[in-house]
């Protein structure tokens, strides 16, 4: 059996929403593991407080007593304004200092989760409102705003409800069309690489 403690730092993100990371990682671990896999519920934390010193290092702490001995570490945020290839190696190693005995791997969505819905968008057409004739932008992950740009193939007064629709979302949306955004790719790499790692 393999664990894996996702934790969900994303800025200003409600309760309900981190209901889509387990979602998104079990989908995942369907394609690429052919055994068993334990998901505990993941730890939410503010993103601005996730990056301070010691508070990451506090949070992976309590996502390796929950994974157990044999389990993993996944930690999940959007990039926001930062560049992902400074601060994911930054937040890597500073989560490995912590937990050197286990598996640990930092993903941050470019710029938002949102761009891996809009990535796979022709497959999300006709889904929560959005529009039946929804396609990709030619480069999803540039966009500052995914959540907006969702909601703009909505119909007048339906708007992107983070809560309900990202969870909803996440269930069907065409995961190889997501991995032509380079963060989604890497996440989905990172987690086949957690779970073939030969930690059971």
């Amino acid at each position: 059996q393999a664990g894996a403690s996702p934790l969900s730092v994303r800025r200003g993100i409600p309760p309900r929403a981190v209901e889509a990371a387990p979602i998104l990682l079990r989908r995942i671990a369907a394609e690429v593991f052919p055994g068993e896999v334990s998901i505990p519920t993941p730890i939410r934390a503010p993103r601005h407080k996730i990056v301070k010193q010691d508070e990451l290092e506090k949070f992976v702490e309590l996502a390796a007593g929950k994974a157990g001995v044999d389990g993993c570490i996944l930690i999940l945020l959007d990039a926001d304004d930062d560049c992902p290839a400074l601060l994911a190696p930054e937040l890597l190693q500073r989560a490995r200092a912590v937990s050197a005995d286990r598996p640990v791997r930092v993903i941050l969505a470019k710029a938002e989760y949102e761009a891996w819905f809009l990535a796979a968008a022709i497959s999300i057409a006709g889904r929560r409102g959005i529009r039946k004739d929804a396609a990709p932008p030619s480069d999803p992950e540039s966009i500052r705003g995914a959540k907006e740009q969702l909601r703009k193939l909505m119909p007048p007064g339906r708007r992107y409800r983070e809560t309900i629709d990202q969870p909803a979302l996440t269930e069907v949306f065409d995961l190889a069309a997501a991995r032509a955004a380079p963060s989604f790719d890497k996440l989905w790499r990172d987690v086949s690489s957690l779970l073939l790692s030969g930690r059971r």
